[in-house]
């Protein structure tokens, strides 16, 4: 496992994603955890998928990936989306998670005890 980061700055301080990308490389088994689903698309050379930065899990390194921001000021108030967006673009697989830790707590809050 490698240690790779992020290409912009501005997703670490305004888009609360981390700095940190991990690469893991070889042969084996390799486990990793996300909310909900997750959907496994095979993108074609040069095919394009845009997903919320906090739903992006995992793609092979023949993926290009780069984050951008989304919206201006007013989104980021009212909006209720992320500040960015994580472009993918293939030849490659790419792992998506249908939900965020934060929407899957959402999702739970109405069953924990209220006192």
């Amino acid at each position: 496992m490698d240690i790779g980061f992020q290409k912009k700055l501005g997703s670490i301080f305004f888009g609360g994603e981390g700095l940190v990308l991990q690469r893991i490389s070889g042969k084996g088994v390799a486990w990793a955890s996300a909310c909900g689903d997750f959907n496994v698309i095979d993108l074609k050379p040069g095919e394009q998928y845009k997903v919320s930065t906090a739903n992006a899990v995992a793609w092979e390194e023949s993926v290009k990936y780069d984050i951008a921001a989304v919206g201006g000021f007013k989104n980021a108030l009212f909006g209720g989306e992320g500040l960015f967006v994580t472009t993918l673009t293939g030849p490659g697989k790419i792992v998506i998670q249908s939900m965020t830790l934060s929407e899957l707590a959402a999702s739970l809050y109405q069953y924990m005890p209220q006192s």
